[in-house]
């Protein structure tokens, strides 16, 4: 009896799920919005991008239009080198300026504008090749570095705000990578302008700053921006940062500066030397040619920009080995700087440094502040930047007057001494904050 009783009971097994039905649909939903962040951050990065490669055009698309320039206007060497620096020199000192309103106002408020007076002037500095009046072409290359000052040096600030943590690194690699697609792309458009007619590159400056601005617009979704501080307040903050900081962050700036300085002084070389005898290579050829070290540095940056995250130990050893490869391979073009084929070697090792240098420093400059001083610290830091790009071409055109080799022998030691300082005195924590 007993056991009948037990064989029909019946043997009630449940199981229960540890996750909610709510919880599923919300995986759901977060793997759907996460879809559709990536899409949205893919734009945003091809917005950002636009706008350093703008700001490259306005000075690496005219360096193989200068020497063409020299002839048509009939001016010397060192007033047309004037043309890239007055451009730079502006933007160098009026950005610390625009950094500020841009802390104060927001970042896309700075940038919209500016993208337009650049195109602008791009069209006034046209005109003025039209009329052969050079001192029209120097004003309107005033008022584009003036604009200039409120484009890149805004958007690497951007980036900060926008992107944390790894996202942020990759960015401002990105950055720095259309920086120098910019540069590759540009000696090639000028190059190719010039068979249109030799100023042509002038009037191709508002298209590319029309693509830019409505990226700007419609791609680009700005965090709300905070209080305003007062001018009072905000330069003790900057005071403050300096103090703390200021040893690792100046040699940080000249470091960026010297970069800069190094990379369009050697392209005014290579671009003036290229059409002499015996090589005699002008046009699209010559576009090629100034484009193989920027390629380099193109590759690098981006990658170096996607590897480096926030770590402080990998940045700081990506920083001394990019010194180090500019200073022995210029050192190396002391006595190679005759053979054309080595010579555009040695240069595209330099700039591969050029592109491990860069982007470390600006993760480092970036995530050295708060959003509210940032974009004074990037300023500043971009500041210094262009002064480089602007005494470049001029400095390096007096020294060929002197003597080719003394270029070399001047630029290794700077990188040399650079090295020394970036040794001693920039060493980053473990992890950036």
């Amino acid at each position: 009896m007993e056991n009948t009783k037990s064989k029909s009971r019946k043997l009630n097994i449940s199981f229960e799920s540890d996750i909610d039905p709510s919880e599923k649909k919300k995986t759901k939903d977060d793997s759907s919005k996460s879809g559709k962040e990536s899409k949205g951050r893919i734009w945003e990065f091809i917005a950002i991008a636009t706008i350093p490669i703008v700001l490259v055009f306005g000075n690496s698309m005219l360096v193989p239009v200068l020497p063409i320039m020299q002839r048509e206007l009939g001016i010397s060497k060192f007033q047309s080198s004037l043309i890239i620096s007055i451009f730079s020199l502006a933007a160098g000192l009026f950005i610390p300026i625009i950094g500020y309103l841009s802390d104060r106002f927001g970042r896309k408020v700075i940038i919209i504008p500016a993208l337009i007076v650049y195109g602008s002037a791009g069209v006034l500095a046209g005109f003025g090749a039209v009329w052969d009046s050079y001192t029209i072409i120097i004003v309107a290359r005033a008022i584009q570095g003036l604009a200039a000052a409120g484009t890149a040096p805004i958007a690497m600030a951007l980036v900060g705000d926008l992107y944390k943590g790894g996202t942020e690194s990759q960015a401002l690699g990105l950055i720095e990578a259309s920086n120098g697609v910019g540069k590759v792309l540009s000696p090639i458009i000028g190059s190719l302008l010039v068979f249109i007619i030799w100023y042509a590159s002038f009037f191709a400056f508002p298209v590319f700053c029309a693509l830019s601005l409505v990226a700007v617009i419609f791609l680009i979704k700005e965090p709300e921006h905070g209080k305003k501080q007062k001018l009072k307040e905000y330069v003790k903050k900057i005071g403050q940062v300096f103090r703390e900081k200021g040893r690792w962050l100046i040699t940080s700036f000249f470091a960026g500066s010297l970069g800069l300085f190094i990379l369009f002084g050697v392209l005014f070389y290579l671009s003036n030397t290229l059409e002499e005898k015996p090589y005699n290579i002008d046009g699209v050829m010559k576009g090629f040619i100034l484009a193989i070290p920027l390629l380099g540095m193109v590759i690098t940056s981006y990658t170096t920009g996607s590897l480096i995250k926030k770590n402080g130990v990998l940045i700081r050893w990506l920083i001394n080995i990019g010194l180090i490869m500019m200073t022995v391979s210029l050192g190396a073009t002391i006595f190679f700087f005759t053979n054309i084929y080595v010579f555009i070697g040695l240069l595209t090792v330099s700039s591969i440094g050029t592109g491990l240098l860069l982007p470390c420093l600006n993760t480092m400059i970036t995530g050295a502040v708060q959003k509210s001083e940032r974009g004074m610290i990037t300023s500043l830091y971009n500041s210094l930047r262009f002064l480089g790009v602007a005494f470049g071409p001029p400095l390096f055109g007096w020294m060929m007057d002197i003597s080719d080799r003394i270029v070399f022998i001047t630029v290794s030691g700077l990188s040399l001494l650079t090295l020394c300082a970036v040794f001693f005195l920039i060493k980053p924590p473990p992890q950036i904050d």
